[in-house]
């Protein structure tokens, strides 16, 4: 399994995912509170990114424990953005630990990760032009054939989700994804959390668990999809 998190709203620094919470990514990477298959995330994590100055996102992939990279504090403190995404990985057992396993995935405008597990069968062809040979990968790759057909972020999310989980009823399928403007999001076999942020709420964050121990952090139910923009979050069944 693995952790993973976004903001949409207000710029703000990586390292308010990171590092700064008190129960930010860095310390979900060794001390995950929720998480229901596996006890740490030191198979790599990886970050991305909107710049104005760039049509697609920054994105910074390692193999290494989050804890390990003596670049990531300085990185995660310096850039800064109104759209981002992060995620430490425990690689399910028989998956290559390498960047293009990393999350987050990238197509155009969207960044993409994955926290469980799914058979290959279950993505089948849709698969067929993943970056690596894990799961993740070949769900990400299915959704961003969605992208390239015009589908909206929530819609893609939604079909490859529904679609994998009848053909695999023991996988796990929360994604998480962003494009710039908005968040999709979906809890289908692990936890999942959303938080509408600042005082007053200038941003929404959407995480596999709580960052912190602040009030306001509501769970998300089961087999279910988060949809985040501007104009506010709304959450509707699977």
């Amino acid at each position: 399994m693995c952790r993973h998190a976004s903001w949409l709203g207000a710029p703000r620094t990586l390292a308010s995912l990171i590092h700064e919470p008190v129960h930010g990514l860095l310390r979900q990477s060794y001390a995950p509170l929720l998480q229901r298959h596996g006890t740490i995330n030191a198979d790599g994590f990886g970050m991305g990114w909107y710049d104005a100055a760039r049509a697609e996102p920054v994105r910074y992939r390692r193999t290494i424990p989050a804890w390990t990279d003596a670049n990531l504090a300085g990185l995660a403190r310096t850039a800064r953005s109104g759209c981002m995404l992060a995620a430490v990985r425990s690689a399910s057992a028989g998956m290559p630990i390498e960047e293009t396993a990393t999350a987050p995935f990238t197509d155009g405008s969207w960044l993409l990760s994955h926290n469980g597990r799914v058979a290959r069968e279950a993505v089948g062809e849709l698969a067929d032009d993943a970056e690596s040979s894990c799961d993740s990968a070949w769900l990400a790759a299915a959704v961003f054939l969605r992208r390239r057909a015009g589908d909206p972020l929530g819609e893609a999310l939604a079909e490859i989700v529904t679609r994998a989980g009848l053909k695999d009823p023991r996988a796990r399928l929360n994604l998480l994804a962003c494009d710039g403007t908005s968040i999709a999001a979906t809890a289908w076999g692990d936890t999942l959390f959303v938080r509408l942020d600042g005082h007053p709420p200038d941003g929404v964050l959407v995480a596999s668990e709580p960052l912190d121990d602040r009030p306001g952090w509501q769970a998300v139910p089961d087999h279910t999809l988060v949809l985040a923009s501007p104009d506010g979050v709304r959450v509707q069944p699977l």
